[in-house]
């Protein structure tokens, strides 16, 4: 029976532009051996004793040195099953908001990012779950509705 587990984290990192709401999309470089090339958000494993929520903070200073302005609990959980390890993976997802015209320092694992609206983000997103974690967040946290005043973190 496969194993159900929760290892790995994402994080939707948005801005608010005079056009609206910008999603910062990380293309994971041709050198990764896991999924190279393809759009992503931040992503990345829980580390020993480590919280998701901290987690999610580390992996986001770590893949763009950018600093929230805020920082919420998406409501949605990415599952997606991994063969090689026979496991069920639940990966929270969270959103941050960094101030306008902010420039990430992408990490090694990352070769070029790219601010996009919620559409052109939609078609460059791979897998389903990610798109819907993005449709969750647009809604409920970008558009203001009273789930992001309750997932909001401190």
């Amino acid at each position: 029976m496969p194993a159900i587990v929760s290892r790995i984290v994402e994080v939707c990192i948005f801005s608010f532009s005079g056009a609206g709401p910008e999603y910062l999309l990380l293309r994971r470089s041709p050198s990764e051996q896991i999924y190279p090339g393809i759009w992503q958000f931040v992503s990345g494993s829980v580390e020993g004793a480590e919280t998701a929520l901290a987690a999610a903070r580390r992996e986001m200073a770590e893949e763009t040195a950018l600093p929230p302005l805020d920082f919420w609990v998406v409501p949605h959980v990415n599952v997606f099953y991994d063969p090689s390890r026979d496991s069920v993976n639940l990966t929270p997802v969270f959103a941050a908001r960094v101030a306008p015209g902010s420039e990430p320092k992408l990490s090694t694992e990352h070769s070029e990012y790219l601010w996009c609206d919620y559409t052109t983000a939609l078609g460059k997103l791979v897998w389903p779950g990610q798109r819907e974690a993005l449709r969750i967040l647009q809604e409920y946290v970008v558009r203001g509705s009273q789930a992001a005043g309750r997932s909001r973190i401190v």
